[in-house]
């Protein structure tokens, strides 16, 4: 009589026990030999069409390649995939509802440290959480994925389509994302390269922080709220991408060094929406902003159709910026200096679509120096509440003293030899998936 009364006491919490800690605790991953593989060579495995629950784990060196049809559904929890062996490559499969608490970094696929040389290979990933995370890991390559994310939840609170932390040696390439927070993401991982990836309807399509040495190759942004956020990193080649659509900014560089710009293409960046996101303010759709950044070769790229060409600001000085095309943009340029920068290099400078100069001696060159900003600009930037006479007889007024009498001259931009036709436009990579 007493034993029973005291297992009626204690059950009670027993049932806590188990709600608070057995409730809640996910399944551990099975081995991906849980799955009815077939053997078709020597590391090499074949997933037959069907659906399979659960998560899974891959722990030896492997060629794993999925059937079309087969499919693995993660039950809404943790990694669909985690890859821990090196030499693992995973290539045609479906992988669905994996878990989504970013904190865990859930991830369809889950590259660890140990597994050197991975290769994501043409699968299809959709749901909330990270797509593809390698992390602290040497030499993957992310080869024609299609990442599509949860377009139900907030963007903030999605995870990235591919996130690459503290990796080195790894390749991006000619993967589609859409719908995730942002497309790819790097942070502390040097010597990486992207290239042929088509990024949409994101936050960022490709965002850098605190990474060195990466190469951007003939990617394409459509409809983000920034097609290239560059920051905090050094000795980038950003060469040969599309910006199209973009909201805000189509390239942003944010305290980036020694890096190159060069045969990018730009266009129809407008204001819009910043979701919440604090760094993106100001009141126009930049093509090209530049802050605190120094000793930068910005050439050959074309920046059309844009609320603003470019805005540099917070000391961007000492950057080369020649033969580009700005072409058609509301406002050229936006810049308040300490000192006048020269935008021309080696006798070049750049084209302006509204450049009203003339060439008397046919050398493609204007003779007048093109001066984008005057004084009435640089009283509008730093007192903002002036645009309210922006169309007044005054302002009118005082742009007419100005060119009638330019006694004072605030250091701005000048471009002393402006190019009198547009550059020829280099050919982009037409191999990408187009915009779907």
């Amino acid at each position: 009589m007493l034993r029973s009364q005291a297992v009626d006491v204690l059950s009670p919490w027993a049932l806590c026990i188990f709600l608070l800690f057995g409730g809640v605790a996910q399944a551990a991953p099975q081995p991906i030999t849980a799955l009815p593989l077939q053997a078709e060579g020597e590391n090499l495995w074949r997933l037959p069409a069907g659906e399979y629950a659960g998560q899974f784990r891959i722990d030896q060196p492997m060629h794993l390649r999925c059937e079309p049809g087969a499919v693995i559904r993660a039950q809404g929890e943790g990694n669909a995939l985690n890859i821990r062996a090196s030499d693992v490559t995973v290539e045609g499969c479906t992988l669905l509802d994996w878990g989504r608490d970013l904190t865990a970094m859930n991830s369809a696929v889950f590259i660890e440290r140990n597994a050197r040389g991975a290769q994501i290979k043409d699968n299809r990933l959709e749901g909330a959480g990270f797509g593809i995370w390698a992390d602290g890991t040497q030499d993957v390559r992310i080869v024609g994925n299609r990442i599509v994310g949860d377009p139900s939840v907030r963007s903030q609170d999605r995870g990235n389509g591919i996130h690459l932390y503290a990796v080195h040696g790894a390749e991006v390439v000619g993967n589609h994302v859409r719908d995730t927070r942002d497309g790819i993401y790097i942070d502390t991982s040097n010597g990486n390269h992207l290239e042929g990836n088509v990024l949409e309807d994101l936050r960022y399509g490709v965002h850098y922080m605190f990474a060195n040495d990466n190469s951007v190759i003939g990617n394409i942004t459509r409809r983000t709220r920034t097609g290239y956020a560059l920051m905090q990193s050094r000795k980038l080649v950003v060469t040969g991408n599309r910006s199209e659509q973009d909201q805000n900014y189509g390239i942003l560089m944010n305290y980036i060094t020694y890096s190159t710009l060069k045969d990018n293409f730009v266009s129809d960046v407008q204001r819009g929406d910043t979701g919440g996101d604090s760094m993106i303010s100001g009141g126009e759709g930049k093509a090209l902003f530049i802050y605190n950044s120094l000793f930068n070769t910005i050439e050959n790229n074309h920046f059309e159709h844009s609320n603003l060409g470019i805005h540099l600001t917070a000391g961007s000085e000492d950057n080369k910026i020649s033969t580009n095309a700005f072409v058609g943009n509301e406002q050229q340029v936006k810049y308040v200096a300490t000192r006048t920068q020269e935008w021309s290099v080696d006798g070049r400078g750049n084209y302006w679509s509204d450049y009203l100069g003339w060439d008397r001696n046919e050398d493609g060159l204007g003779d007048v120096p093109y001066e984008p900003n005057d004084n009435v600009d640089r009283l509008l930037w730093m007192y903002p509440q002036v645009r309210l006479l922006m169309n007044s007889p005054s302002i009118e007024v005082l742009r007419w003293v100005q060119r009638a009498f330019p006694v004072v001259k605030s250091p701005g931009v000048q471009d002393s030899h402006p190019l009198m036709h547009l550059p020829t436009k280099k050919l982009m990579n037409t191999t990408q998936e187009p915009s779907s």
